[in-house]
């Protein structure tokens, strides 16, 4: 039975070891990979390394190099897990795998560029620690998302779920616009408020409701409605994502085409009874608002939750689907609904999908766009609110 230095020297021998210049040389073309512990990490690493701790190396590499031919250095504290590291990876197929001699060590020791990350206190570890566990997340990801800014139109049935799970999740900073206060009647399915917030604004009552469960989150209020003399105002604040949870068309238009003149992107969610649908409108990569429906339909045949009702856990599914497109597009990860209209029906237990395509001729995202400025659909009754 070999010891751990034998077994050590027989490894060296067996895989390319390269110093401290040669490997800068290498950092253009090859993925670096860092295979020391968090609490190695945390005290500062080779800039452009990515993250992976030794033990969850084969677990992990082949998302990060899924091509075996794409040359790979390994670094660690002193070389000697990094030789380890390059041999499990020449047994898993990769051709072109170095360690770094001398590890992080012999890299400052030469006076090389390092660079401290930019990391979680222990707090917000243990808070995150779940998305951290995720290879697509981490806590990079976990740093994105708290620095991601977040725009929700209404804070009722669609607003209440998605924000509370934004929220949770780690963003940043959410916006909230709502002109409606509180009723017992919203109670059945808007989960952000309760009975102690009746005749509260819906805003301020969703933001004591996200204060309470995440203190990390800044919420940024606008108790008043939305129209096209504020909603430049509102969009121009910084929003990387927009939820759309209002259950009349003019407000869903205007946030069409507010968003495609400020280039954001939005998540689209509507419900009636027993059924809901959520998509994704990103301005100029596929559909928008519009192109399914250039105008709206007459103010009979659109008929609001107040008036048909709707299942009280249905915006839950649909609110927190558009939870889940919003930090898909915040993180950066994952296949959005672009193109695709995900459609739920809450009898049947199923979900169908429909391919949307972009309409050349759309009057504001078509290649000659006939709207140029914002329309206020005034004649429809449903416009009076903007929450679901």
């Amino acid at each position: 039975m070999p010891t751990y230095r034998e077994l050590l020297q027989q490894v060296r021998s067996e895989i390319e070891e390269v110093d401290a210049a040669r490997a800068q040389e290498l950092l253009g073309s090859s993925v670096l990979v860092d295979v020391r512990e968090e609490d190695e990490w945390s005290e500062g690493h080779i800039p452009g390394a990515v993250h992976v701790p030794r033990g969850h190396l084969e677990s992990r590499i082949e998302r990060l190099a899924p091509d075996h031919a794409q040359p790979v250095v390994l670094y660690c504290s002193a070389g000697n897990r990094s030789v380890f590291a390059a041999k499990t990876l020449e047994e898993l197929g990769y051709e072109n795998v170095v360690s770094l001699a001398g590890g992080f060590t012999d890299w400052k020791r030469n006076g090389l560029p390092t660079q401290l990350p930019v990391g979680l206190d222990a707090e917000k570890r243990s808070r995150y620690s779940r998305h951290i566990l995720i290879p697509e997340v981490g806590v990079e990801g976990q740093l994105k998302l708290l620095e991601s800014r977040i725009l929700l139109i209404g804070a009722g049935g669609l607003g209440s779920p998605a924000s509370l799970y934004l929220a949770a999740a780690g963003v940043g900073r959410l916006g909230i616009v709502d002109d409606d206060k509180v009723d017992s009647s919203n109670l059945q399915r808007q989960i952000a408020h309760s009975t102690e917030t009746l005749g509260e604004w819906k805003a301020d009552s969703a933001k004591r409701t996200i204060e309470a469960l995440n203190p990390d989150v800044e919420v940024v209020t606008y108790k008043e409605r939305l129209t096209s003399e504020n909603v430049d105002r509102i969009f121009a604040d910084g929003w990387d994502v927009i939820i759309d949870g209002a259950d009349n068309f003019p407000t869903r238009y205007l946030v069409n085409d507010a968003s495609i003149f400020h280039d954001i992107p939005v998540v689209h969610g509507s419900i009636f009874r027993f059924e809901g649908q959520v998509t994704v409108f990103k301005p100029h990569d596929g559909p928008c608002y519009r192109c399914l429906f250039p105008t709206p339909p007459p103010p009979e045949l659109a008929p609001s939750c107040a008036e048909g009702g709707v299942l009280g856990v249905l915006p839950g599914i649909i609110g927190s689907l558009q939870a889940s497109e919003a930090l898909k597009l915040a993180l950066g990860i994952g296949d959005s609904l672009a193109g695709r209209l995900l459609l739920f029906d809450a009898l049947a237990a199923e979900f169908n999908e429909v391919s949307l395509r972009r309409d050349p001729n759309c009057p504001v995202c078509g290649e000659t766009p006939t709207i140029t400025e914002y329309i206020d659909y005034v004649e429809f009754c449903q416009g009076q609110r903007t929450h679901a």
